[in-house]
């Protein structure tokens, strides 16, 4: 599954969002990369959406992982913005969050892209050709279960 997109305001990114979460599994690992502004916690709220999150969804920039309940698993946001070393990810037992029953969702995954498993999807988020404009790729890596 490789697929690209443009969307021209924010609610179109959250309808992406939506429609890639609803494909996705337990176990699936979502790495999302882009600068500051370029959407990635719109597409996440659309993602949480279509996997069944009720409860309102925001980046976890000062607490690294924020957890949702969807209608299939819990989902774990991640956003490494402020993240300082590779030490915070084994104080809060990060491996354990990829490998499990749950979909973790992480913002600025570039910043720990050595740590991400093989199989996982890859989405880069990029500032379009005018103030709304967002360009979506969405490239799946390995043997997703999704």
């Amino acid at each position: 599954m490789n697929q690209s997109f443009i969307t021209q305001s924010e609610d179109e990114t959250i309808s992406v969002g939506f429609q890639f979460g609803e494909t996705l599994t337990p176990g699936s690992v979502v790495a999302l990369f882009g600068d500051l502004g370029t959407g990635k916690t719109r597409l996440i709220k659309g993602l949480c959406k279509g996997l069944g999150v009720a409860e309102h969804v925001s980046s976890p920039t000062f607490t690294i992982v924020n957890e949702y309940h969807g209608k299939c698993c819990k989902i774990f946001h991640f956003d490494f913005y402020r993240m300082n070393s590779i030490t915070e990810l084994k104080e809060i037992g990060f491996d354990e969050y990829i490998y499990n029953d749950g979909v973790c969702v992480i913002e600025w995954a570039d910043r720990v892209e050595k740590l991400l498993p093989p199989d996982r999807f890859n989405v880069f988020l990029k500032l379009g050709a005018n103030e709304n404009e967002r360009e979506i790729r969405i490239e799946k890596i390995g043997d997703t279960k999704s």
